[in-house]
C-alpha cells in the first residue's frame, strides 16, 4: 500500500488551566474531519495535564485529561512516544510557570518530537526556552507582554509560524490554518480541500495573513493619508516621534495633519499618540509582571509619573488599580468555575 495512504501522526495536547476553547477544538475537529476523509486514523490523539485530572477551559467547562505529565514524561522513551505535542493555554498564561512541564518540553523537542502551541502557549515555550532565536506567533493581545518578557524570541503578530520543528499559532480560528498545513505536509492539497469543504471554509489562510482587522476596517477610516500615519504611530511606541518626525515621514505639513485629524478621528495627532500607547500599557498591564515603571519606558513615557497622571486620565484609575481590579476579576472568574 501506498506509504501516503497509511501515513500516522499521534498528537499530545496539554492543556493549561484557562485554555481557550475554540482553537483546541478547532485543532482536533481539523484532524478528525481528515481521518474520515482518508478513511483510518492516520491523527490519533490524547489530552493530558500536569496531575492527569480534569482542566477547565475559559469558558467554565471542564475537560478530562488522558494521563499526566509523568506519564508522557515515561511515553518518551516506549511505543508511545507523541510525534507532536501541543501546549494549549489561553488567558492567565503568565501565571503558569511548572519547571517539569518546561523540562518535558525541552526533552520532547531533543528527542525529535515536534512541540508547538495554540493560543498564548509561546509564552509556554518560551518559559521552557524552545524560542529563542525562534520565529514564533501569538494572539496579538498577548504580543506586547510576550516581546517585553522574551526579547530573544522573534515574535510576530502572523496567523502561526513554522520554524524548524517549533509549531505555534496565535489561537482563534488560526489552529484550523495551522492543522491544514500540517495536513498538507502530510497527505497534500486534496485532502485539505476536502477538509476545507467540510469545515464550510473556502480557503486556507497564510500563515502571514493578519490576525487583526485591517486598520482601515477597525477604525472605519479611509484617508489613506490618516492610515499611513496611524501605522507609522503605531511601529513607534516606545520611542515617540515628533509629530515634525511624523509630518516628514507622511510628505504633509504639521498643519495638514493636525486638520485631517480632527476631521478623522475628532482629536488631535499628538492625542491619538497618547492613546495608542496607553492602550498598549493597559495590555501590558494586565497581561504581563512588569513593574509599572518599565510599562511606563515601553510606551514612550519619561517618568513613571507623568504616565500614571495620563493613565488615571483617561481611564479614571491608576495603573496600579488597573492591575490590581485584573487580578480580582480573574481570582473571582476562577472561584466561579471552580464552584
Amino acid at each position: 500500500m501506498n506509504k501516503m495512504l497509511t501515513k500516522k501522526r499521534s498528537l499530545v495536547f496539554f492543556m493549561v488551566p484557562q485554555f481557550t476553547m475554540l482553537p483546541f477544538s478547532a485543532a482536533i475537529d481539523t484532524l478528525r474531519i481528515a481521518n474520515r476523509m482518508l478513511g483510518y486514523p492516520a491523527y490519533t490523539w490524547r489530552l493530558t495535564s500536569v496531575d492527569g485530572n480534569k482542566v477547565y477551559s475559559s469558558c467554565g467547562i471542564g475537560v478530562e485529561a488522558n494521563s499526566s505529565l509523568a506519564e508522557e514524561r515515561r511515553h518518551l522513551s516506549g511505543e508511545n512516544r507523541p510525534s507532536m505535542v501541543l501546549v494549549c493555554s489561553g488567558i492567565d498564561v503568565e501565571d503558569f510557570n511548572n519547571k517539569s512541564v518546561n523540562a518535558w518540553l525541552r526533552e520532547s523537542y531533543n528527542r525529535g518530537v515536534a512541540v508547538g502551541s495554540l493560543c498564548t502557549g509561546a509564552h509556554v515555550l518560551a518559559q521552557a526556552g524552545l524560542l529563542n532565536g525562534k520565529r514564533c506567533a501569538i494572539h496579538w493581545e498577548n504580543l506586547p507582554g510576550f516581546s517585553e518578557a522574551f526579547p530573544q524570541a522573534e515574535v510576530y503578530a502572523d496567523l502561526y509560524e513554522v520554524d524548524s520543528n517549533l509549531y505555534t499559532c496565535a489561537g482563534g480560528t488560526a489552529s484550523l490554518d495551522m492543522m491544514l498545513n500540517l495536513i498538507g505536509q502530510d497527505f497534500g492539497e486534496a485532502l485539505v480541500n476536502r477538509v476545507c469543504e467540510q469545515h464550510l471554509t473556502d480557503r486556507v489562510r497564510s500563515p502571514h495573513d493578519r490576525q487583526r482587522l485591517p486598520l482601515r476596517a477597525r477604525l472605519g477610516v479611509q484617508n489613506a493619508k490618516v492610515l499611513s500615519i496611524i501605522e507609522l504611530m503605531e511601529g513607534n511606541l516606545a520611542e515617540p516621534l515628533s509629530l515634525l518626525e511624523i509630518a516628514d515621514g507622511a510628505g504633509l505639513s504639521r498643519r495638514q495633519i493636525e486638520r485631517l485629524f480632527r476631521q478623522e478621528m475628532g482629536r488631535s495627532p499628538a492625542r491619538y499618540y497618547l492613546e495608542i500607547r496607553l492602550d498598549r500599557a493597559r495590555h501590558l498591564l494586565v497581561q504581563s509582571s512588569m513593574p509599572v515603571v518599565e510599562v511606563a519606558v515601553a510606551c514612550g513615557f519619561v517618568s513613571a509619573s507623568h504616565f500614571s497622571k495620563c493613565y488615571r486620565e483617561l481611564y479614571n484609575r491608576s495603573p496600579q488599580q488597573e492591575r490590581a481590579e485584573r487580578k480580582l476579576t480573574m481570582a473571582t472568574a476562577r472561584q466561579a468555575i471552580a464552584a
